[in-house]
């Protein structure tokens, strides 16, 4: 069990990251963010549990859907937003847009396109600390189209044999786009997977906010105190299209209202107002101060300067 106190901010900060992304998906729809973007709606306990619970000098890798870790971890809002409109103020300098955030002083070492190319990283990342002995942890987030990738299974053997201080997680949503996950993988729980690289693979509700908090503190304790990796495997329904604009064409209304229906931010209302505590406020309170942020920080990247084209391989190559 977890307390009622992390529980209620837990729900600020998991409605907090919803209202970023549904506020995102609405400007996206405007036409003026260049790229595609691709919203984090109901993963919000799985960066939340996870991240909440790490220091500020941990380290995480993102994947294509990265906003949420990027705001759990602590990334301030502003240069977010500048960086989804490509602007120079943003985190990259306009350079990364929304599938490349990063913000090394935030311990952020990447959103990335390429499915499954953080987990190399955060290994790298976790051997580094180990080698530094500086206490550091880190982990990488990745959906169920990654679990199938060689890195993976090459990243989960090293992790294992040189009992690296890093946490394994894939964010299982049921589907790599428009493939369903009980078409392209092999096993009904990921997770089994682990015990062939001797690591413990945990299973959890990644819509029940307690459990993906227990787990997450579990794994991080392992790898803080030199026990090894973990391997969590987080389930949940995927809400919303792949990407914001997908029309979803390959699965059916009836599916897509069921995983609304089981939707975390909802479930973990009930909970808190089943306690007594005061969620309306809350809400209201967590709403006005980030439609606030957000509508600055929109308005500031609108106005933003763009990066110039003299300046195209500033930042992108070492000198």
């Amino acid at each position: 069990m977890i307390s009622i106190k992390t529980l209620e901010q837990s729900f600020r900060e998991m409605l907090r990251i919803r209202l970023f992304e549904e506020r995102v998906r609405r400007e996206f729809g405007k036409g003026d963010m260049p790229g595609f973007v691709h919203v984090y709606v109901g993963a919000e306990a799985i960066a939340v549990a996870v991240c909440g619970q790490l220091e500020k000098t941990d380290m995480i890798t993102s994947t294509h859907r990265g906003h949420g870790h990027c705001l759990a971890k602590g990334v301030e809002v502003a240069p977010m937003v500048a960086e989804l409109y490509g602007r120079e103020s943003g985190l990259c300098h306009g350079r990364g847009g929304s599938m490349h955030i990063a913000d090394f002083s935030k311990g952020v070492l990447g959103a990335n396109a390429i499915v499954g190319g953080g987990i190399g990283l955060a290994v790298g990342a976790a051997l580094a600390a180990q080698t530094l002995k500086d206490g550091r942890i880190a982990v990488t987030f990745f959906g169920d189209g990654a679990s199938n990738q060689g890195v993976l299974h090459e990243s989960m053997n090293l992790a294992s044999i040189w009992k690296l201080p890093v946490v394994f997680v894939c964010e299982n949503n049921g589907w790599a786009e428009s493939t369903p996950a009980s078409y392209s993988i092999s096993v009904s729980d990921i997770a089994t997977r682990a015990a062939g690289y001797s690591m413990p693979g945990v299973v959890v509700d990644a819509t029940d906010y307690g459990a993906m908090h227990i787990a997450a503190e579990q794994a991080i304790s392992r790898a803080r105190v030199g026990d090894g990796p973990t391997f969590i495997e987080a389930k949940f329904p995927r809400q919303v299209g792949h990407y914001v604009g997908d029309g979803e064409a390959y699965r059916n209304r009836d599916e897509r209202k069921n995983a609304r229906d089981s939707d975390v931010i909802s479930k973990t209302r009930l909970v808190l107002e089943s306690q007594g505590v005061d969620v309306i406020s809350i809400v209201s309170e967590t709403e006005n101060q980030i439609i606030k942020e957000l509508d600055s920080a929109f308005d500031a990247a609108r106005q933003g300067k763009w990066p110039s084209t003299d300046e195209l391989e500033k930042y992108v190559y070492s000198s």
